[in-house]
């Protein structure tokens, strides 16, 4: 129980700790969802197969780019929070823990205004190359994932995948397949529903905070060089965002 100020007042500290505990507790409502979410559409879709020459082919072009100074590893770097004497031997837990950085950095985030809501309107000139993919990646949130893995999960190998087409999934994602009244369903599991309430959607911001995120999807082979789904993408993509959203400690794929 909080402990007021001797003239009644609660310390500004407490407050804040409070509301972070609120945030957290939130955020961790919203990766159960959308967990759940993902793990009832791959049910549906059935089996994806690992392609292990595919996977072995990117996993040796990660550690090179790993390994050297410069982009695209100083991003992957930041991302994954893995420097070339922490990659995991492994070729697909290698190529799964880079592949949820893409979706949730484990580097620290750069300092910006208020948060990850507001990235997209920083000055390009406040951060470096590496600082602003980062921030924009920050700025998607569960709704935008769901939205995007959904349909890249149901399209499959082949599937465009540029960033302007991962901002028109989002735009047109309607995760109840149908409208639903506002009053129906319990209130508390309506956390990703909350997420999408804004009044417009901003399509070429969206774009641009996917643009990072299609980058290094190129460099894990996800995608191809004309920005379509391949099957390793389609192998790895949706177990990656599994990861993401699973509790702290929670499986790997």
């Amino acid at each position: 129980m909080t402990s007021p100020l001797p003239d009644g007042r609660v310390p500004m500290d407490v407050l804040l700790d409070e509301k972070d505990e609120e945030f957290l507790a939130e955020w961790d409502a919203a990766d159960a969802e959308a967990l759940a979410a993902l793990g009832e559409l791959l049910g549906q879709i059935g089996d994806r197969p690992l392609p292990a020459a595919d996977l072995r082919a990117a996993a040796g072009r990660l550690r090179e780019y790993i390994a050297r100074l410069g982009w695209p590893g100083e991003l992957l770097v930041e991302c994954g929070g893995m420097r070339a004497p922490d990659l995991p031997a492994d070729d697909a837990e290698l190529w799964l823990r880079l592949a949820a950085g893409v979706a949730s950095p484990e580097g620290p985030e750069p300092e910006g205004p208020e948060g990850p809501e507001d990235w997209a309107g920083q000055d390009a000139g406040e951060l470096d190359e590496t600082d602003s993919a980062v921030a924009a990646i920050c700025a998607i949130d569960h709704f935008d994932w769901l939205a995007v893995i959904t349909a890249l999960a149901v399209g499959g190998p082949g599937t465009s995948a540029s960033a302007a087409d991962l901002a028109g999934y989002v735009r047109d994602y309607d995760p109840d397949g149908a409208e639903r009244d506002e009053d129906d369903g319990d209130e508390n599991d309506d956390y990703l529903d909350d997420l999408d309430e804004d009044a417009g959607f901003d399509e070429l911001g969206m774009e641009g905070l996917f643009l990072p995120v299609t980058t290094l999807w190129q460099v894990l082979g996800a995608i191809d060089d004309d920005d379509r789904l391949t099957p390793l993408g389609w192998w790895g993509l949706p177990e990656a965002m599994r990861r993401v959203w699973a509790p702290s400690g929670g499986a790997s794929a």
